[in-house]
């Protein structure tokens, strides 16, 4: 009798033991949890100030660009947002006009007409780069003297450039 007594004593003793070491265990995980749960909210309004900030600096600009088709669109796109600032780039294939949405503290719409010029597509102020152009795909080889930056009404119905 008095073994399975001291035995008994000894479990309970040991389910004591294990029940603090779960609880400070707990206790523990919950700390760990909180002040991590305050860090990342921390990290978040730190992001939304810097957002904001990034919204006051954005310009907006428009300016024609040659090109044909839809790989065209793809590559005048990258090459616009491939400078460092640019926030969206999104050109009309039918307008030959890109849109521009840049942090005017980071770049400047000359470095965006450089680089798409680099990509082998003629803007408004730079000419493309012949090496590049040459190396554009068939469908890609634009007319050199063809209108950019379009209101997209149809050039048919304009006749004051010549006499009836």
């Amino acid at each position: 009798m008095n073994f399975s007594k001291k035995n008994h004593e000894h479990k309970n003793k040991n389910v004591i033991d294990v029940s603090k070491k779960v609880i400070l265990s707990v206790a523990v995980i919950a700390a760990l949890g909180l002040t991590s749960c305050k860090n990342e909210t921390k990290k978040e309004t730190e992001t939304t100030t810097t957002e904001m900030s990034k919204d006051m600096a954005m310009t907006d600009l428009s300016f024609g660009v040659r090109g044909n088709c839809g790989m065209c669109k793809n590559t005048i796109e990258k090459a616009a947002n491939g400078v460092e600032g640019v926030a969206s780039a999104n050109w009309d294939v039918d307008k030959k006009k890109i849109d521009v949405s840049f942090d005017d503290t980071k770049t400047d719409a000359m470095a965006i007409h450089k680089a798409i010029a680099a990509s082998g597509y003629d803007t408004e102020k730079v000419a493309g780069d012949e090496e590049a152009y040459d190396g554009l795909p068939g469908c890609c080889k634009y007319d050199h003297e063809m209108m950019m930056n379009q209101s997209g009404e149809e050039e048919s119905d304009d006749h004051s450039n010549h006499d009836h």
